[in-house]
């Protein structure tokens, strides 16, 4: 959050929200890191061995500001998983249009843990067996709710954000606003000094737009600022301090910036959703240093998309098709229930899922209901017969084939054996 934000408000709201669900609250920044009053600066309680080294610790406050910029997109509240598979919510605290930090919830339990999520863990991880076993405690210790609860309480935490952000609806990050409005001046002088005839001067810098263009989809962030302040002084030399003029020409910057970031690799269904707010905020201004600032704002915002948040889409989609799958493997389901239930394209997912998992969708399905169904086969009550629908397959003999490919003995033999007998068959029929 920025450092001239009062934040102290924010911080006893998230301690009342943690006092009275029960659920961990913090604040975090709009970085994504977290905001405390104490010493312990970690942002979940449980990842504490996992943050002593950097990287994995920058992959958790990446998460987190994916998920504030998703709660922007949609309508103040997001719900995902981090790269534990664990899940969160959180709730954008907006000033004068622009997200300043939020409060975060989590991480919490929707399914009950089983050997089958670690070995998953295990598997894309270096930690080391001491750090394993740490994790796997942390992870049975931490609030296991429904999903309807989830929502619930995502809901109360979007409305102590709203709270908070209506009590303090001020103009921040005046520092960075000065600076910019320094940069933009000193660009005002330049353009005043240049020796060349008057319709020259006020000619529109098409060659430093380009150049913005390149810098975006780059992830220049540091040159795009100073590009963007320079068009920005030239925008405000030639038009003569027209207000009305202004805004019209940075609607058409904002335009610019999308296209630049889409250009670059960014997501184009949340490069749309940040637009379609930001076009219809752009008329609540009334001052140019505002205004300039809040464009800052989003460059730096659409330049995250490109890069630095595109992976962890990805990831966040795909923990969410996972969590869909295991609570409806039961159910006919197909790719495109999941994809649909997750809001992207059937042809999409299916590229994403093979990349993430290493599995195609109907692979993980078969292998997600044979591995629920050894626990089932173990319990000598439950009739051998009722064990396929009980895991999904309409069809007895059908399973028994899928159960035979990737086990390598037929149901019947795996309970004889109670499981103490498998062949190592690393074939996962279709």
């Amino acid at each position: 959050m920025d450092s001239n934000f009062k934040y102290e408000r924010a911080l006893s709201a998230a301690e009342n929200y943690s006092e009275a669900t029960g659920i961990n609250c913090i604040v975090i920044d709009s970085s994504g890191s977290s905001i405390t009053s104490s010493e312990d600066t970690s942002i979940c309680a449980h990842c504490e061995i996992m943050h002593k080294s950097g990287p994995n610790k920058k992959k958790c406050v990446d998460f987190h500001r994916y998920g504030i910029y998703q709660a922007e997109r949609f309508g103040g509240k997001y719900i995902y998983f981090c790269s534990q598979s664990l899940m969160h919510w959180v709730s954008p605290i907006i000033a004068d249009g622009v997200v300043r930090g939020g409060l975060l919830c989590g991480p919490v339990l929707t399914y009950n843990p089983e050997d089958f999520l670690f070995s998953e863990v295990e598997k894309n991880s270096n930690y080391s067996d001491v750090q394993l076993v740490d994790f796997k405690f942390k992870l049975n210790s931490l609030p296991n709710i429904s999903p309807s609860r989830v929502r619930s309480l995502s809901e109360l935490l979007f409305i102590t954000a709203a709270y908070l952000s209506d009590m303090n609806y001020e103009i921040v990050g005046h520092g960075k606003s000065t600076d910019q409005q320094s940069e933009i001046s000193s660009y005002i002088q330049y353009i005043k000094t240049m020796e060349c005839n008057p319709e020259e001067k006020h000619k529109y810098p098409i060659e430093k737009e380009r150049e913005l263009l390149d810098q975006i989809a780059n992830a220049d962030l540091h040159g795009a600022r100073k590009t963007l302040n320079e068009i920005l002084g030239s925008v405000f030399f030639s038009s003569g301090n027209d207000f009305e003029i202004i805004k019209s020409r940075i609607l058409e910057l904002v335009v610019l910036l999308s296209r630049a970031a889409l250009k670059g690799g960014a997501d184009i269904e949340q490069i749309f959703g940040l637009n379609f707010q930001y076009l219809n905020k752009i008329h609540s201004f009334t001052t140019v240093e505002d205004l300039s600032y809040w464009l800052a704002t989003i460059m730096s915002r659409f330049i995250d998309l490109v890069f630095t948040l595109k992976s962890i889409k990805h990831t966040d989609a795909i923990y969410k098709a996972i969590h869909f799958i295991s609570n409806n493997f039961v159910e006919k389901i197909t790719l495109e229930d999941v994809a649909s239930e997750i809001f992207l394209s059937p042809a999409y997912f299916s590229k994403i899922f093979k990349e993430q998992t290493g599995y195609n969708f109907s692979q993980y399905l078969n292998k997600l209901r044979i591995e629920k169904s050894k626990s089932l086969l173990r319990n000598s009550r439950i009739p051998l017969v009722d064990i396929a629908g009980m895991v999904g397959y309409e069809d007895q003999s059908y399973y028994s084939k899928v159960f035979k490919k990737i086990t390598g003995n037929s149901p019947g033999k795996y309970r004889d054996t109670r499981g103490l007998i498998e062949s190592d068959n690393s074939e996962i029929h279709e």
